[in-house]
């Protein structure tokens, strides 16, 4: 299949390393704002056409599914894009800034029976499958609670302290904290309790956000301040689940009461991680489908809401909005 990138940034690159190893996939083009820029990624990454236009990219019907890597406030202008030149669609997360566009954005793609999904990556790897059955196999009993973090020190970076481009913590780390708390205990959120510090910008510099559920709370914390230990864990009545790294689980442990270690699986050999999104868009694809069953859009918007209403509890919109 003949992918394209849009957007030649860092996480670009770390797509492109994943779909030259892939097989059954193929880099055939990639645009940037810069036709030099676009042509420095493709001559790095042996990819045969360069644009420097997003639309003319959009517009070549060689192409057979895109993968958008632009800052989150460009995720929906970009989406719509490609899908009105009637191609499918991977975006890098978040999916849209907000729910409304998000919503905007599935109808198009439904409308027009094009495949738009969410580069979640965290859903479609193999560990995700792990997680689950070592959940459901209840070596822990009923679970009680769940806690999950994930920040790095990114203060330096400009982007993410622009509130002109949906900048700050929740969108691009606190985004994954969700999702873990989602994959394991479901969408049936009753309440969510919420805590931040903003930037001098305005943007969310870190985060303390509690899903209520009707017997289990969710303690998750973001931050673009420090480095955390990225660690999920998940406590039950008899015992506990550790994952190091939610945003890349590198091992799961199990663990008795008494802190025995019961069970551990590591992460199976891979890429990079990204290829297993690709190939889910890839199978969706050639069985006509629109979404991927790894994370439909009900699951996405689900997600897309929770961020709204926190953003709304911290009185925190974008100018754009």
């Amino acid at each position: 299949m003949n992918i394209a990138i849009l957007g030649a940034g860092t996480i670009a690159r770390k797509m492109a390393q994943a779909i030259n190893g892939m097989q059954g996939a193929k880099l055939y083009a990639v645009a940037s704002r810069s036709l030099d820029k676009a042509k420095a990624f493709a001559t790095e990454f042996g990819i045969p056409h360069a644009y420097g236009s997003y639309g003319d990219m959009a517009a070549d019907p060689n192409v057979e599914l895109v993968y958008i890597a632009t800052p989150h406030s460009h995720h929906y202008d970009h989406m719509k894009l490609v899908l009105e030149h009637d191609k499918p669609v991977l975006c890098e997360k978040p999916f849209t800034v907000n729910a409304k566009q998000a919503r905007e954005i599935i109808d198009i793609a439904r409308n027009r029976k094009l495949l738009v999904a969410e580069a979640m990556w965290t859903r479609y790897l193999p560990m995700r499958t792990m997680l689950k059955t070592v959940v459901d196999e209840k070596t822990i009993g009923e679970i009680q609670s769940l806690t999950a973090n994930l920040g790095y020190e990114m203060t330096q970076k400009v982007r993410l302290n622009d509130p002109n481009l949906a900048g700050g913590a929740l969108l691009d780390v606190g985004v994954y904290t969700i999702n873990f708390a989602l994959m394991v205990l479901g969408d049936a959120v009753k309440r969510i309790d919420s805590s931040v510090l903003l930037t001098e910008t305005g943007v969310d510099a870190q985060s303390s956000t509690t899903l209520v559920y009707d017997k289990v709370l969710a303690m998750l914390h973001s931050s673009m301040m420090a480095n955390t230990d990225r660690r999920g864990m998940i406590y039950g009545s008899k015992g506990y689940i550790e994952v190091q790294n939610i945003n890349n689980p590198e091992y799961i442990r199990v663990f008795d009461p008494e802190h025995a270690l019961l069970k551990e699986l590591k992460q199976p050999q891979q890429i990079n991680g990204f290829e297993y999104q690709v190939q889910a868009c890839i199978d969706a694809i050639e069985t006509g489908k629109t979404e991927c069953p790894q994370h439909p859009h009900a699951a996405i918007l689900k997600v897309m809401d929770i961020m709204d209403e926190l953003r709304r509890q911290w009185n925190l919109r974008y100018p754009f909005e």
